[in-house]
């Protein structure tokens, strides 16, 4: 995985007033880095900085492998990032006019037989704001790109021993969060066709990736990006978060340009993904997403947060609300702060 680095001072080059500053918003996707590595350290205090630009009201944490349990079974090992979490989270309840931590999605791995309810029912344990689990399915067998080091191919959706422990999810009322590439959004229509019962979250926007042997190809792989997404919107079970294109393997390079994109610049780059996407699975089932601080090496917060103004405006107030605040408040059962 390509280091991901971000720079303040460049992202202060373009600076932009804030489109619809009372709108209510929930950012359904972030995280937090507790150090610097291949992703930017990221905090409370630093969420609320970016956040207070647009109001955000409340936020969604996603596992990205922080604050795991240095000791005991390796399969209870993530539920210590449900904890670590839920304290980041009351940290933030101390101060309740910023932005709160509405919902926490950890990981598990689905694979793991009879212990699946165990870990599932210790993340439980850990937080009331405990959603469920996202459990990542990305690998290409180029180089270019980054595979998780657990699978062995691209089909861990369609998995035996994945599926087994997948059903107990619909026992437990949770949700699934799911990213994978565009080259695998077949896999995960199955699955959601399997188990039709299960909420499952695509994440941004499937990943139509850009760079590798996918270089060159933008054309051809939105035809092939296009037609995977409405078979996957056909499943009721599905939502989408709509975000998370500026990532380096996305290709658009943002990231190398002497000033980052203004809110323009991005929607003229990208609104078609954006409103195929909404035109497929419907307002009500979409919503913007920030990917920080992931994203936040291409783009600011104010920047981001004013191109999905902007490409939301054609939509009625209702749709609005949906895509800027309702679906991810029923998708992770956020109660109104």
């Amino acid at each position: 995985m390509p280091l991901i680095e971000v720079h303040e001072d460049w992202l202060a080059q373009v600076q932009e007033e804030i489109l619809e500053p009372t709108r209510r918003i929930i950012d359904p996707h972030h995280h937090f880095f507790a150090q610097a590595g291949e992703f930017p350290h990221y905090d409370l205090p630093k969420l609320r900085a970016d956040t207070a630009s647009h109001g955000v009201q409340q936020t969604v944490y996603l596992q990205c492998w922080e604050g795991y349990r240095e000791d005991g079974p390796e399969a209870f090992k993530p539920v210590g990032e449900t904890q670590w979490v839920d304290a980041i989270a009351a940290e933030a309840r101390k101060q309740p006019g910023s932005v709160q931590i509405g919902a926490i999605m950890g990981t598990a791995d689905l694979r793991l037989g009879g212990l699946v309810n165990e870990v599932l029912d210790a993340h439980l344990g850990a937080s009331s704001l405990f959603r469920g689990i996202r459990q990542i399915a990305a690998w290409d067998a180029s180089d270019a790109l980054f595979s998780m080091p657990d699978i062995h191919d691209a089909n861990l959706y369609e998995d035996r021993a994945f599926r087994a422990g997948f059903g107990v999810l619909a026992d437990l009322g949770l949700v699934f969060d799911a990213y994978q590439y565009h080259t695998q959004l077949p896999s995960l229509t199955a699955l959601a066709r399997a188990f039709p019962q299960v909420p499952i979250v695509l994440n941004h926007l499937g990943t139509p990736l850009g760079v590798g042997p996918y270089a060159g190809r933008r054309e051809e792989i939105f035809g092939q990006w296009s037609r995977d997404l409405a078979a996957a919107a056909s499943c009721p079970n599905m939502t989408i978060k709509l975000g998370g294109l500026v990532m380096p393997w996305n290709g658009f390079g943002f990231e190398t340009h002497a000033k980052p994109p203004s809110s323009d610049e991005f929607v003229a780059a990208q609104a078609r993904y954006y409103h195929y996407a909404i035109e497929q699975f419907g307002p009500s089932r979409c919503m913007f997403e920030s990917n920080f601080p992931v994203d936040k090496c291409a783009v600011s917060y104010a920047v981001l947060w004013n191109a999905f103004k902007k490409m939301a405006a054609r939509y009625t107030e209702a749709e609005k609300d949906d895509l800027f605040y309702g679906t991810a408040a029923r998708v992770y059962r956020l109660q109104p702060r």
